[in-house]
């Protein structure tokens, strides 16, 4: 590549070599013509047709050289060109660069809304599982100390009667029951219902075979469960005997009691699959509830004793409808006799309303001077107003 001025020439190119030829034949012929220029005279008429053929080679020379100035104008525009391509692509990329970075700073600014939104959204989740895990922790808590109530006979006994003795408060009226009474045979009931006769009063006793039922779900082999089993047989069959030995006395109490068991399983479990006990229970007359089925029990009661107090009130709502009947009858004479004076006092009302038109036309006749209209008969018309 040679540059001469603002033209580039590329040796690479066969026109571009072809013209150089031309031109280092053309030197070298005036290399020669100066050499012969000595010789000229001897030789003229000998190099005329060298002449010609120096005109000739030198139009071909010009030819050349015209079309070395076309190739210069070419490359020159092909030059422009390509800086104006390449202005134009540096154009486009930049406009392109601009998308790109707007782009992403729209992508960023929605990924980090996003972001803060999740992470807000997290951080309230996270205050949730907190506040569960609280809620677990108490239940936990609360968990391990019934299960320290009920690992003890004395608490549990009392965590029965408790139970129990909410849901009487809430069945029954405060006067139709009593906790902790003695009966005549020195026992204490956990609860008394003062039923009347009959059947009279019931006895509700709490129980609650808490260790076979725990031995029995624990039970895993055959051999565990029949022990399991056995265990429950005889805390039931223990607990049915002690209530009707105690609680069932005749003369005194209901022909029957009831053993509150302040657990659904336990009552699920016997009627599921010890049936035998329960109808043990029927013989002795001694009827297994649990916290359900004693509500609906209560219920029944509170409907039997309803009934009692208005048979027994029945007496007194019958004199209390007599008098009322008495009242009633009164009020019915009294009614009367104001009738009867009503009518006495329309009819002074008439005649004192007569008196006062003749007293009116008396008046007018006096103060026309009319004495002579006045007569006798006038004077036997006058209504005399009665005396009281």
């Amino acid at each position: 590549m040679i540059q001469l001025g603002e033209t580039q020439i590329d040796l690479s190119d066969p026109l571009i070599l072809l013209a150089l030829g031309g031109l280092l034949v053309l030197v070298v012929v005036l290399v020669l013509v100066l050499r012969s220029v000595s010789a000229a005279t001897r030789t003229a008429r000998a190099m005329e047709p060298l002449a010609h053929q120096m005109g000739a080679l030198g139009q071909r020379v010009q030819s050349l050289s015209d079309g070395q100035h076309q190739l210069s104008g070419g490359i020159s525009h092909v030059s422009e060109l390509q800086a104006r391509s390449q202005a134009q692509m540096l154009e486009v990329m930049e406009r392109r660069l601009e998308e790109v970075q707007r782009s992403m700073g729209e992508t960023l600014h929605g990924t980090s809304t996003r972001t803060a939104r999740s992470l807000g959204e997290l951080q309230q989740r996270l205050e949730q599982i907190d506040k569960a895990q609280a809620n677990i922790e108490k239940l936990s808590g609360d968990v391990l100390g019934l299960q320290d109530i009920l690992s003890n006979k004395q608490t549990r006994g009392a965590f029965g009667e408790i139970q129990l003795n909410d849901i009487v408060h809430k069945a029954l009226p405060p006067d139709a029951y009593a906790f902790q009474a003695t009966l005549s045979n020195g026992k204490r009931a956990d609860c008394l219902i003062h039923l009347p006769n009959p059947p009279g009063p019931i006895v509700i006793d709490s129980k609650f075979p808490l260790e076979a039922y725990e031995a029995l779900r624990r039970a895993k082999t055959q051999r565990d469960i029949d022990e399991a089993a056995r265990a429950m047989r005889t805390a039931v069959r223990g607990h049915i005997k002690a209530i009707s030995d105690r609680y069932i006395i005749e003369g005194e109490t209901a022909d029957g009691a009831l053993m509150f068991l302040p657990s659904e399983a336990v009552y699920a479990e016997l009627h599921a699959n010890f049936p035998e006990l329960v109808r043990e229970g029927f013989s002795a007359r001694v009827w297994i509830v649990s916290p359900t089925t004693c509500m609906a029990t209560l219920n029944t009661m509170r409907a039997v004793l309803k009934d009692a107090r208005m048979r027994e009130q029945a007496g007194a709502i019958r004199k209390q409808l007599a008098m009322l009947h008495r009242d009633v009858e009164l009020v019915v004479e009294r009614v009367g006799k104001l009738t009867t004076h009503f009518g006495q006092a329309r009819k002074d009302l008439d005649d004192i309303n007569t008196a006062a038109e003749r007293a009116g036309k008396r008046a007018t006749r006096l103060d026309s001077f009319d004495f002579e209209e006045l007569s006798a008969k006038d004077e036997a018309e006058v209504v005399p107003l009665p005396h009281r």
